[in-house]
């Protein structure tokens, strides 16, 4: 690791940001359109960071203990792209002339595991700070279960790149008070503090002095000419080795658009405004004529330099043998967190003890009975609270609270920061070793909506509790009511909504949740008690929504009638079927969206097509029923927002009932 600026060598390295910035004008150029700003602004940082600064190996992106490099400016991405190639990591040439294209491995906006070195997905701003953040907190827990006094095995940095768009965002400002109340000095975050936004000067919509700002956080900060390279890695230094127990933030004065003269320093510089001056751009510059120009030189001084980290990387491989042969099951513990290994279905439901078929409880109070159950088992399950865990029921015991005094704790203590808590969630899971899970309730999702979305985009296996499900709530009224919001859950691609009946319900979705990795899950729970549904078996509740939806009370006649329900509504719709005879089934549906995934022939067995009398109940927006029902069915739900008053009162006043059932039973 570098030690300090006199072995820099600044003619290359200033050869390589030349080079840099024409990579990113030629790509914005050839497909008319991207950000130039950041990528010619932030050039002669990068040469720093992939030049000297960081600890990586290209030929092995996922290297446990590589340092983070995160650019949440996002929509900069030629910046990352042009660094990355000249890495060598990859990406080729034709990669970086394929920017913006179809297929390509450079999208518009870094997109994780599409491009090679890429730890994130970012350009919602704000975002990728709080993934640092989570990140941080991952890496700091990690070196806390896996180090021992006689082998270290993780020991990097996180950083990151944001701008002023990045840090105005109040995601960012909710991950940045956590960072520095933790003690998060694994962190750098490198502020790329240009004067401008996307319309006009940053005067014209902020005044507040970063620096002041960030110290009052907790933060230790500094700030330097971010095209002095001399200046901006003897910063870079001292944060790295920074004892101060705070995390870093170097905020880097840059002009933004930086040898375009016609823009540089301005609003237009942003985007691709200077793409149209890119030939005389180039001249001025001192770039030949030849496009997509990397010389020898450079080329060279990468391949050397990969030289020196492949050495350092080989050495920690030495390390990290020696500590596996001498910590077996903690090797196995890290092996299978990395491999997303929780074992089957059939393994998770195995450690989850059966519920009293007598005793009703809320939902969320036993997620919380099945989430300790699952912890026990495997210690890199994480969970945390945006400041609700009496009301959310998700704490795990025994673990401790994850702080700067205790990085071994595996209890998160977000504060009041929903869409913080979403964004370092995801962090977690792009970190890769900890199953995350997160809670609030229910009517705050739209706080984390932001996140959860990347979550689904991404196919991060995050977990999001989301208690006080429905009007159920009662007393507390229509803020606190979230009728609309797990409709609303259910439009976003990728994420599994699973609204359990009981407490055998509640084990499938977290089993369900445990063992997915091709996306997160939203578990809707409820605060009101719910009866034990002990005329359908234990085993297949549970593994009923595995599937989705299966059949709770089936016909003893011919069928006539199918009744569809799930979470609290399921007794309404039990009772309804009593009233309207034998010919009629009870289906219940925890998740739309993992019945959708099973065959065929199981979704006709559960709703044939021929029984076209339907209706369905839920407390809720009816809007997710109507595929279900068809054209001559019926969704008793709600068109209008709660109102206070205790639960039952509210169920009856708006009409979420079994004579509701009845009655629409009977008009069909």
């Amino acid at each position: 690791m570098m030690q300090g600026t006199m072995d820099l060598d600044h003619a290359t390295l200033n050869e390589a940001a030349k080079q840099a910035r024409g990579l990113a004008i030629d790509a914005i150029a050839a497909c008319k359109s991207g950000h130039l700003g950041l990528p010619l602004g932030s050039a002669d940082m990068g040469a720093v960071l992939f030049g000297k600064a960081l600890k990586y190996n290209p030929r092995d992106p996922q290297w446990l203990n590589r340092d983070r490099f995160i650019l949440s400016a996002g929509h900069g991405s030629m910046f990352l792209y042009g660094w990355l190639h000249l890495a060598g990591y990859d990406l080729p040439i034709e990669e970086v002339k394929n920017f913006r294209q179809l297929h390509s491995k450079t999208p518009g906006h870094p997109e994780f595991e599409e491009t090679p070195g890429v730890e994130c997905t970012t350009g919602p701003l704000g975002q990728g700070v709080g993934n640092a953040v989570g990140m941080a907190v991952a890496a700091k827990m990690a070196g806390a279960q896996f180090n021992t006094a006689e082998h270290t095995i993780i020991d990097h940095k996180v950083v990151a790149l944001a701008g002023d768009g990045c840090l105005q965002e109040g995601v960012a400002s909710e991950a940045i008070g956590y960072a520095g109340h933790n003690g998060l000095d694994n962190l750098i975050l490198i502020y790329d503090s240009n004067d401008v936004t996307l319309d006009a000067a940053a005067d014209a919509t902020q005044s507040y002095d970063t620096i002041q700002r960030f110290e009052s956080f907790g933060w230790e900060c500094q700030r330097v000419d971010g095209h002095n390279m001399d200046e901006f890695v003897a910063a870079y230094e001292k944060a790295r080795t920074s004892t101060s127990g705070k995390p870093q933030l170097i905020e880097a004065k840059t002009i933004i658009g930086k040898g375009i003269k016609e823009v540089e320093g301005t609003a237009a510089g942003h985007g691709e405004g200077g793409a149209k001056f890119a030939d005389e751009a180039r001249k001025a510059i001192g770039l030949p004529e030849e496009k997509f120009y990397v010389s020898e030189e450079v080329k060279a001084y990468f391949a050397k330099h990969t030289k020196a980290l492949v050495a350092e990387y080989d050495a920690w491989q030495s390390t990290y043998a020696a500590w596996k042969a001498a910590n077996a099951d903690l090797a196995s513990t890290l092996e299978k967190a990395l491999a997303k290994d929780y074992g089957t279905v059939e393994d998770i439901l195995a450690s989850i003890p059966e519920f009293d078929p007598e005793k009703a409880v809320a939902t969320r109070g036993l997620g919380g009975t099945v989430l300790n159950a699952i912890a026990k088992n495997f210690p890199t399950v994480v969970s945390g609270s945006a400041d609700l865990h009496g009301s959310t029921k998700n704490y795990i015991k025994d673990v401790g609270d994850f702080s700067k005094n205790n990085p071994s704790g595996r209890n998160l203590l977000f504060g009041i920061r929903e869409h913080g808590m979403g964004a370092m969630l995801n962090g977690f899971a792009y970190y890769g070793i900890h199953r995350a899970s997160g809670a609030t309730f229910l009517t705050f999702a739209d706080y984390m909506r932001g996140s959860i979305r990347l979550a689904a985009l991404c196919k991060l296996p995050v977990t999001y509790i989301f208690t006080h499900d429905s009007i159920g709530v009662g007393e507390d009224g229509p803020t606190h009511q979230p009728v609309e919001v797990t409709a609303a859950l259910r439009t976003i691609p990728h994420l599994d909504v699973i609204r359990p009946a009981d407490g055998e319900e509640t084990a499938g979705a977290w089993a369900s949740a445990m063992t997915r990795n091709e996306g997160p899950t939203a578990l809707i729970l409820s605060r009101q008690n719910l009866p034990q549904l002990n005329d359908i078996s234990v085993a297949d509740r549970r593994n009923g929504v595995l599937k989705g939806a299966y059949v709770a009370k089936k016909e003893t006649a011919t069928l006539e009638l199918i009744i569809l329900a799930n979470g609290s509504e399921l007794e309404i719709a039990l009772e309804a079927a009593k009233e309207l005879g034998d010919g009629v089934r009870v289906v219940l549906m925890p998740s739309a969206e993992i019945f959708e995934r099973q065959d065929d022939a199981y979704k006709a067995e559960v709703l044939p097509a021929d029984c076209r009398k339907r209706v369905a109940i839920e407390a809720s927006v009816p809007n997710n029923w109507f595929r279900y029902v068809g054209l001559d069915g019926k969704v008793i739900g709600l068109n209008r927002f709660g109102i206070s008053a205790p639960g039952s009162t509210v169920y009856n006043e708006l009409g979420i009932t079994s004579a509701a059932v009845v009655e629409a039973a009977k008009n069909l």
